[in-house]
């Protein structure tokens, strides 16, 4: 599985994700994907299939966005790939990951999504028909311990493709701090 972070998480790139997740501003979020274009477009493709991360749906309802569908949506217009947001669903109302430890969050998150059937059944039907994706990435904003997009890659992986997954900054590691 191929994990691709397109920044990291601290000092402009940082503000400039909390001020689209906080604020609902996201301009300067949507500019830092534009600036990546050339490393998105070395990874992905028309023939890629993007499931953004599900928000729980209350969560979803309060603050009006959906992070990782929105960040789905950029990279598309600049790669050419499909997204489908009703694909990967979410099970229940999780605690934020944010106020978890690394063990918490793996806990957390460990049987937190599915696949939707009636859009499996749809997607595996298109591509034994069409042929016309050749992989799967699993998309979130941030990316800290990886439970979350591994938990939700390991929920993709029915699906007969190979699945890889991308986040548009990652929390550095202790040694790069």
């Amino acid at each position: 599985m191929q994990t691709v972070s397109l920044y990291r998480y601290a000092g402009p790139v940082r503000e400039a994700i909390l001020a689209w997740k906080l604020q609902g501003d996201a301009v300067a979020a949507r500019w830092l994907v534009q600036t990546a274009a050339d490393v998105i477009s070395t990874h992905l493709g028309a023939h890629d299939l993007l499931l953004p991360i599900p928000m729980p749906l209350a969560r979803m309802r309060r603050s009006g966005q959906h992070h990782s569908a929105d960040l789905c949506h950029w990279l598309a217009e600049i790669s050419g790939a499909s997204v489908n947001w009703q694909l990967l669903r979410r099970i229940g109302e999780q605690p934020r990951q944010s106020s978890l430890s690394g063990r918490q969050r793996r806990h957390n998150m460990c049987k937190a999504f599915h696949l939707a059937a009636d859009h499996k059944a749809a997607l595996r039907d298109r591509i034994r028909q069409h042929g016309d994706f050749t992989s799967l990435w699993v998309v979130d904003d941030i990316l800290t311990t990886g439970a979350t997009l591994h938990y939700a890659a390991k929920a993709a992986r029915p699906l007969g493709l190979p699945v890889h997954v991308l986040s548009l900054a990652r929390t550095p590691r202790k040694e790069e701090q």
